[in-house]
């Protein structure tokens, strides 16, 4: 019986998906496949590359004709509003935030908010005709959004938590650790239940894979605490006859933090080297970091109550709002951080070609300077913000490969030297000009307002991947890394006499940004030969005992 019918005509043009161009290439590597409207909310971006290192980068949306500072910050694809990590070719997906759609914006970007800078974006046009956001869009990305856990235990203080939840026969776990690269941290059942006991024990060994590239989670037995030889220690299953029952479902590494997702079966019908998880009681369990050896495997921690939990801690899997951790790891403050690069030093050279390049991270601008940076900086002769010494009087030339269209200012930055620490005097106003003195680079107008006399095409080491600056010891590795890209056209020139009555310091900077260049130190025509004599003197002296010896000053015509 046909209670009530409605027909579909066959040319019904019903909401769809809606594919747009791939993101506008401007700065730190940021590129993309064609990015998709799903919904009246959510964004595909496929094969997203970025670099990570801008200092304050988040996915921004508004409107008008271009990106500004005006904008809303859209969450990433995990739902973070943590600055933007970095990708390499990664499918995500972001949803707009609160009440906002598609037809509210005018475009997305990628973009720096402290130093207000465009890495680049799409526009959304106006005609779109997309499904509403009901949720029917989802789609299985490289980086699908966890589901939020309403279970959290702190295993080691400030440095590993778990989230759990039991889902039907598995159990599924994230683990946070403030690990290294080349670290591991540990999760499971202890080998005896009342005490945290490593032998005897059925953990799993989560880690990033730095050969493969991948984030890993390995079944692991404990028959004793050494390291495995193939029989006994602590081995991963499959080394030792059994099965790796984990199956990982995502990983992340961001901000110190390390996160991997994985899951497992309740009962895996492995007797030997696997422990049923009860799900009717509590459990003890053992939580451990420590370091990976060359066949990524666990070494043996250093069995320091900071690397494993000497108490003994229980958890019911079966249960709900288990919370116990009072804060995220991401707001734990890094006070180690690797040892930054010595200054480079440039003396007895006349000739300087000045490029764009990556700040390297904590080891590089930022640590030299003390100052802050949004992720690019000055490289003289390819060198990261080498310190330049310069005589009074003598004649220099800078070969300027900074950008040169100030339409597009996160790729234009005209070199020029100043007293200035700062730089960025084309974003001076009023008396804000009057605060820095400029010694070659600028001239002003009728009106008072500089003008840049050195740009030239655009030139950036970039990186291969994304900033390997934290895990590479020297700069001359880390060079290894990137790589030159230069647009078409000629260098801009600067020549530069460095007046008598210039000061002991100057600075070499970016006309349209602060923070991008370092020192100049100028000494008096002929002091560094001075300075070698006097040296030369002292050595000499230290061995034939030459108390009065003086340097003779020969002046030729």
């Amino acid at each position: 019986v046909d209670f009530g019918e409605v027909f579909i005509p066959p040319g019904l043009d019903v909401p769809k998906p809606r594919v747009l161009p791939e993101f506008k290439r401007l700065a730190h590597g940021l590129r993309s496949s064609n990015i998709s409207v799903l919904d009246a909310k959510t964004f595909y971006i496929p094969n997203l590359h970025y670099d990570g290192a801008g200092p304050d980068a988040y996915f921004w949306v508004g409107n008008g004709s271009e990106p500004h500072m005006m904008g809303i910050k859209v969450p990433n694809e995990i739902g973070s509003l943590e600055p933007l990590r970095g990708y390499q070719g990664e499918d995500i997906e972001i949803q707009l935030p609160s009440t906002l759609t598609v037809y509210d914006i005018d475009w997305l970007a990628v973009w720096c908010v402290e130093y207000r800078q465009n890495f680049g974006h799409v526009f959304i046009p106006k005609d779109l005709d997309v499904p509403p956001a009901l949720g029917q869009t989802k789609i299985t990305t490289t980086t699908t959004p966890r589901p939020v856990f309403s279970n959290c235990r702190e295993l080691l203080p400030n440095r590993m938590q778990v989230k759990w939840e039991l889902q039907g026969e598995y159990l599924v776990l994230d683990l946070y650790g403030r690990i290294a690269e080349n670290q591991y941290m540990a999760f499971g059942l202890s080998g005896a239940n009342g005490r945290a006991q490593m032998t005897q024990s059925d953990v799993t060994v989560a880690f990033y894979d730095t050969n493969a590239r991948v984030f890993r989670a390995d079944d692991y037995f404990l028959s004793d605490l050494s390291q495995c030889d193939g029989q006994h220690g602590a081995c991963p299953d499959e080394r030792i006859g059994g099965r790796n029952d984990i199956i990982v479902l995502s990983g992340d590494r961001k901000n110190g933090v390390t996160t991997i997702k994985y899951k497992r079966l309740v009962q895996t019908n492995e007797p030997i080297y696997d422990l049923a998880i009860p799900t009717d009681r509590e459990v003890s369990i053992i939580a451990a970091i420590g370091p990976l050896n060359n066949r990524m495997e666990a070494n043996a921690h250093s069995h320091t109550a900071s690397d494993h939990n000497v108490d003994d801690i229980r958890i019911d899997f079966s249960s709900k709002n288990d919370n116990t951790c009072k804060s995220s790891l991401y707001s734990v403050k890094d006070e180690t951080g690797p040892e930054p690069w010595p200054t480079r030093k440039i003396e007895n050279e006349h000739v300087f070609t000045a490029r764009i390049g990556p700040t390297g991270g904590k080891r590089g601008y930022t640590p030299i300077t003390g100052l802050p940076s949004w992720g690019i900086a000055w490289y003289i002769n390819d060198l990261l913000i080498p310190e330049i010494t310069v005589e009074r009087g003598k004649n220099y030339e800078f070969f300027v490969e900074g950008g040169d269209n100030p339409s597009q200012p996160a790729r234009y930055h005209p070199l020029y030297i100043t007293d200035s620490p700062e730089g960025g005097i084309g974003q001076k106003t009023g008396l804000q000009l009057t605060e820095q003195k400029t010694y070659a680079g600028v001239d002003f107008d009728d009106e008072g307002n500089p003008i840049p006399t050195a740009s030239g095409r655009y030139c950036e080491w970039t990186h291969r991947t994304v900033d390997r600056s934290a895990e590479i010891e020297t700069f001359e590795e880390y060079m290894k890394t990137l790589e030159l890209e230069c647009e078409e056209g000629e260098p801009g020139y600067l020549n530069w006499t460095v007046p008598l009555d210039a000061p002991d310091l100057l600075y070499y900077q970016c006309f349209t940004h602060n923070n991008l260049g370092w020192k100049i130190n100028v000494i008096d025509s002929g002091a560094a030969g001075l300075a070698t004599t006097f040296a030369v003197c002292s050595i000499m002296a230290a061995f034939i005992g030459l108390l009065n010896c003086k340097p003779i000053l020969i002046f030729t015509a």
